[in-house]
């Protein structure tokens, strides 16, 4: 069995993405694992309907800073877990305004949408980031020169 690992992160009310020359390029990487992620966000979204939750919303510009993230981990430039998340997040703000709160989950190892999504739903913390009150998300998925996929999902919560 391979090593997984995950670490949720959440934020209930905004704290606060540079937008970044590898955030175009994560763009362009980001369509390998378009499949991928789709059947990610299906199944978390059945999770949500079993838990009369309403369906999370896949968006352009939290994908593309969640493939950043995913890259940068997967290539090393950031260590695994959730550096640069207030920066990412005033990007997102920026970008999508007025956002009233935001939450983020990675993972890496995980071969399959159901294995991240199984793992992340056994870890309360990231289960409390899924079945949160989001309706906006992104998911971003990167493969490492070894071989191993992470992953990054952000949600958010659009204000009025």
């Amino acid at each position: 069995m391979r090593f997984r690992k995950l670490i949720p992160f959440f934020v209930l009310l905004w704290t606060g993405i540079i937008c970044s020359p590898g955030m175009i390029f994560a763009q362009q990487i980001s369509h390998a694992y378009d499949s991928l992620a789709s059947k990610v966000l299906k199944l978390i979204n059945e999770h949500r309907t079993e838990m009369a939750l309403k369906p999370l919303v896949m968006v352009k510009q939290i994908t593309s800073a969640a493939s950043v993230h995913s890259l940068n981990m997967a290539t090393g430039k950031v260590p695994f877990g959730h550096k640069g998340f207030d920066e990412r997040m005033d990007h997102l703000k920026d970008k999508l305004k007025p956002v009233n709160s935001f939450a983020e989950n990675v993972a890496f190892g995980a071969s399959t949408a159901d294995e991240v999504v199984d793992l992340w739903l056994t870890s309360p913390g990231h289960r409390q980031n899924i079945e949160g009150d989001f309706d906006l998300t992104g998911i971003g998925i990167v493969k490492s020169k070894d071989g191993d996929l992470y992953y990054t999902q952000i949600f958010l919560r659009k204000g009025n």
